[in-house]
């Protein structure tokens, strides 16, 4: 019998909302969490204190890196638990599709994602006690917060399609997640000719400016189409498997 769009969606939401529920009545998001919120804080507020300045962007300018750890470790388990544990063939016979599949893990790790940020704003109202805070910046960067979660959500799904050991997956998104990160620092390395190229392919260049309050076109669609691609990929693995 035919799935119609009807069953395939309310598929989709009774995966999403198992996913969420994983992740809210395990330790897994609690523990990852407060890891995030610890080291976080103890940056910014090192560096606040040192600095005495009203702004956030010393923070936003740490959350490329941070969230391309705390990330990966979310999302490592979301297809490869499923094969490990031999519930793959089971999810396969639901009346639902790899894509929404697919949607509903990545929504569940981004969602996750967005509650794990949702405490830092009080690094905000923190600091503005402090002083006249600009807070154009501030939602700038949380704008560009909540795409970057997103595309490392997407990076995990993706890594978790390749495989269904949670150790491999997360190694893979963290190489893949680290090298967006990290890949400004090296732009001085880089040749001038292929310099552009590997200036929009940065995550960091990306999103500095929307740290610095500039919500920048460009910047959206790289960040949507990254997201975008990812997904993709692991749709491709996934179908190819099914």
């Amino acid at each position: 019998m035919k799935t119609t769009a009807t069953q395939r969606l309310t598929a989709g939401k009774a995966l999403l909302q198992r996913e969420l529920a994983h992740y809210f009545q395990t330790p897994t998001a609690y523990i990852v969490g407060a890891l995030f919120l610890a080291v976080s804080a103890g940056l910014f507020f090192s560096a606040y204190f040192i600095f005495e300045r009203v702004e956030m962007r010393r923070f936003f300018s740490m959350l490329p890196l941070l969230l391309a750890v705390i990330i990966p470790a979310l999302s490592m388990r979301l297809i490869a638990e499923e094969r490990r544990r031999g519930t793959w063939e089971i999810l396969s016979t639901l009346p639902i599709g790899n894509l929404e599949i697919i949607l509903s893990k990545f929504l569940a790790a981004w969602i996750t994602g967005l509650f794990l940020l949702l405490p830092t704003v009080l690094f905000a109202f923190s600091v503005s006690a402090t002083g006249a805070l600009d807070f154009g910046p501030v939602v700038g960067g949380y704008i560009g917060a909540v795409l970057l979660v997103a595309v490392y959500s997407a990076i995990g799904v993706f890594a978790s399609s390749l495989t269904s050991n949670e150790i491999v997956a997360l190694i893979t998104a963290l190489v893949l997640s680290l090298s967006l990160a990290l890949l400004d620092a090296f732009l001085i390395l880089i040749p001038t000719g292929l310099l552009p190229f590997f200036e929009f392919l940065s995550v960091g260049q990306h999103f500095k400016g929307f740290a610095k309050g500039l919500l920048d076109s460009r910047s959206i669609v790289y960040f949507i189409s990254l997201s975008s691609g990812f997904l993709m990929l692991a749709l491709y693995r996934l179908n190819r498997q099914r």
